[in-house]
């Protein structure tokens, strides 16, 4: 259960963020068919099984849409539908008969989810592409990284699912509300390229304000001492963060440099590099577990750099239920957090075309078509 119930969603099994959106939906209740392709093999590339935590809460159909019955019986499932989704390459819905024009003329509430990385035009439309490359073009990447050092952002999060997934999760709830108030459906067209582009306004608010000049290194959130990531003597790493004032204060308070005259200016960017050094020795010199246990649960904007597995025995992640395993697999609990269902927990990860027979019951198929369409020999 969840504020989405009762909504149906039809997915098109596909890669990273589209399948992402699809988790989302799902997470908050909404029943999501997944068509998974048929002749699809357990050992290709981000062919996860069980593991698959982005395909959680979902049911399984396979199909094989090259055949017509098959697109038949998809066009069928969508009379009682309320969202589709789709990850494809643009054009390649179209070709197999399931594009935008036909769905919604036999669906005219659909609201048609369109997942791509460069979008559904433009020049760069049919190239091939991957997160790295959608959010290095859409400028998302320039601030990942200090002068001297390749930009590398962490993988999936800034584009494929920041950029990609949530907006396409927004776009289709938006749309959603519209189709609900007037019975007219649309097609929602998001892109990585445009996703991860958005996500840069508030630093774009910074650098129009002049806090934030675009080489790297010399802005308020890449360049001081007081912001960053450190190592520590056990190879662990730390962060800080204290922008204002009173927690740079505190900071240097526990660090024990509150009267050194060199830390006395922090926003002059002529002493960032050399306090910058200062702090990589300092905190060189202690491991991990003696910096938490001076800075942590204070205001000095502290935390410690963690993996998942740490991170899931955390006190504050382990209060907030963050982290849980199902079926063997570590993954994070469905968020955000709805007052009217509490302590959501994450839906198994179906078995491949498992609920297919059900599936296409209910979609009024006739048993002898049901078993044309699922032949073991499809899957």
């Amino acid at each position: 259960m969840g504020p989405l119930a009762g909504v149906r969603v039809i997915e098109l099994a596909g890669l990273g963020p589209a399948p992402f959106c699809g988790m989302l939906l799902a997470d908050m209740g909404a029943e999501v068919i997944l068509i998974e392709r048929a002749g699809s093999k357990a050992g290709e590339p981000l062919s996860l099984g069980r593991h698959a935590i982005y395909n959680r809460g979902k049911r399984s159909l396979v199909l094989d849409l090259k055949q017509p019955e098959a697109v038949a019986a998809v066009l069928a499932l969508l009379a009682s539908a309320d969202v589709l989704i789709e990850g494809m390459r643009p054009g390649v819905m179209e070709r197999l008969g399931l594009g935008p024009e036909v769905c919604l003329a036999h669906k005219p509430s659909l609201v048609y989810g369109r997942m791509t990385g460069w979008g559904q035009d433009g020049p760069m439309a049919q190239t091939a592409g991957h997160d790295l490359n959608y959010i290095a073009l859409s400028g998302a990447l320039w601030y990942a990284g200090q002068p001297g050092s390749p930009p590398l952002a962490p993988p999936t999060l800034v584009g494929d699912l920041g950029g990609g997934a949530l907006y396409l999760a927004m776009g289709i709830l938006a749309a959603l509300l519209q189709a609900r108030a007037s019975g007219q459906g649309q097609v929602v067209d998001a892109a990585v390229l445009d996703g991860s582009a958005n996500l840069m306004n508030l630093l774009l608010s910074l650098q129009s304000a002049g806090q934030l000049p675009e080489a790297r290194g010399q802005g308020l959130l890449d360049g001081p001492h007081w912001y960053g990531s450190y190592r520590c003597a056990c190879g662990g790493h730390i962060s800080v963060g204290a922008l204002e004032p009173q927690f740079y204060g505190l900071l240097l308070q526990k660090l024990g440099l509150a009267d050194e005259p060199d830390f006395a200016q922090p926003y002059d960017p002529g002493t960032w590099p050399a306090l910058r050094l200062r702090l990589e020795t300092l905190f060189a010199s202690q491991p991990r577990q003696y910096w938490q246990g001076l800075l942590e649960g204070s205001d000095a904007c502290f935390a410690p750099v963690l993996s998942p597995r740490e991170a899931q025995q955390h006190p504050q992640l382990q209060a907030r239920g963050v982290y849980v395993e199902r079926d063997g697999v570590l993954q994070a609990a469905p968020a955000p957090r709805f007052s009217a269902y509490p302590k959501p927990q994450p839906g198994p990860v179906p078995g491949r075309g498992v609920d297919g027979v059900a599936i296409l019951r209910e979609a009024g198929l006739a048993e002898a078509e049901i078993s044309a369409l699922l032949d073991p020999g499809l899957g």
